[in-house]
């Protein structure tokens, strides 16, 4: 699992986690699952050829594969507040709920972003795809682009 128990304590109190679910780690651990689900999920491309528009591909796999130190802190922080909204969606016992809802949407609205290619976290692994050669970060274009742009040669009467 991509998230811990243990890393909930930077977003939450842990006695607020203890009150909200009774004690019972396995509501803590299905609101970590959902989160990280709901997070792969924004990550992860669709078949819409809209996606080929020359955005990065990020490997959703490798992101939320990772452990410990491996992983990407902001990945991990975002993932975390969807995890504590999930958690205060049962009961939001001495937690400011507009501030969770909040800080969930701007969450949800970052990895949208992420998604649509309208900002990028250059410290994620990418995908190769077959049109682009983007084997890491940073690394410029090689191959065609998806697309086709510019004009016909012009004809010459002569």
């Amino acid at each position: 699992m991509f998230l811990q128990k243990e890393d909930l304590k930077n977003n939450i109190y842990t006695y607020q986690v203890d009150q909200i679910t009774e004690g019972d780690d396995t509501i803590v651990l299905q609101a970590l699952d959902t989160a990280e689900q709901e997070a792969k999920s924004y990550l992860t491309l669709n078949n819409k050829k809209e996606s080929d528009d020359g955005r990065l591909k990020y490997d959703v796999d490798k992101i939320f594969s990772a452990k410990g130190k491996d992983r990407n802190p902001l990945i991990v922080s975002v993932t975390l507040t969807i995890a504590k909204w999930w958690i205060v969606d049962l009961c939001n016992v001495d937690i400011i709920y507009e501030q969770a809802k909040e800080r969930y949407d701007r969450a949800v609205a970052w990895l949208k972003d992420i998604a649509k290619g309208n900002a990028n976290l250059n410290t994620l692994p990418l995908i190769k795809d077959e049109n682009q050669s983007i084997a890491t970060p940073g690394e410029e274009l090689k191959d065609t682009w998806p697309w086709i742009y510019g004009s016909r040669k012009k004809f010459n009467h002569e």
